[in-house]
């Protein structure tokens, strides 16, 4: 039973990681710039953190689930700014003369700019609800419960793995000027995610 619960929390795990938003279009930047275990730590935390709002919809916990939706606003605010704060230094960014060396405070860095992103958009936690629900895979046990988050964690971190070792390959082909291109594409591409998560709370103020 654990082991079908597993299977399912991957699929649903990879699927939600899968489309390529903001925390997908910095992964890709962040491996051509600093290599493959930067996309890596980065994906890392945004599969993090849908362990965490996975874990509060397959145990159920209601109190953490109706805090984060009754303080989304103020949330996606948050992620909105930090998400224009990310394109603006991404988009003025100057392509590095040598490869950056991975170390342990980068990587970190990396790690917990996307875990804080992904965390932000509180709207995950009731996708989340409702394909479990939509499934049938909410579990009564805690064993399940745990096989199902786990399925999720290990779901998206594939995910993520496969997308930074694809980038990877890629990267040897991208000199200065392609780089310089990549900054500026990818700076627009996140701001316009930060302008339009802080576009949609303002609207709900008028």
């Amino acid at each position: 039973m654990n082991s079908a619960l597993f299977f399912k929390g991957l699929l649903i795990g990879f699927s939600i990681a899968a489309p390529v938003g903001p925390i997908g279009v910095l992964c890709i930047r962040r491996t051509l710039a600093r290599g493959r275990l930067s996309g890596l730590a980065s994906g890392l935390g945004a599969a993090t953190a849908d362990a965490i709002y996975g874990c509060t919809a397959g145990f159920g916990l209601t109190f953490i689930s109706s805090f984060l939706i009754g303080h989304q606003i103020w949330l996606r605010l948050l992620g909105g700014a930090f998400l224009c704060y990310l394109g603006v230094k991404t988009l003025l960014a100057l392509p590095a003369e040598k490869p950056a060396e991975a170390n342990g405070r980068g990587l970190l860095g990396d790690y917990s700019s996307t875990c804080f992103l992904t965390l932000t958009n509180p709207l995950t936690i009731l996708s989340f609800t409702a394909i479990f629900a939509g499934l049938g895979v909410v579990s009564r046990s805690y064993g399940g419960a745990f096989a199902l988050v786990g399925g999720v964690f290990t779901g998206s971190a594939l995910w993520w793995a496969a997308l930074s070792a694809g980038v990877g390959l890629l990267r040897s082909r991208f000199d200065a000027q392609k780089m310089r291109w990549v900054n500026r594409i990818s700076g627009i591409v996140i701001l316009g995610f930060g302008l339009a998560a802080m576009g949609y709370v303002v609207r709900g103020w008028f």
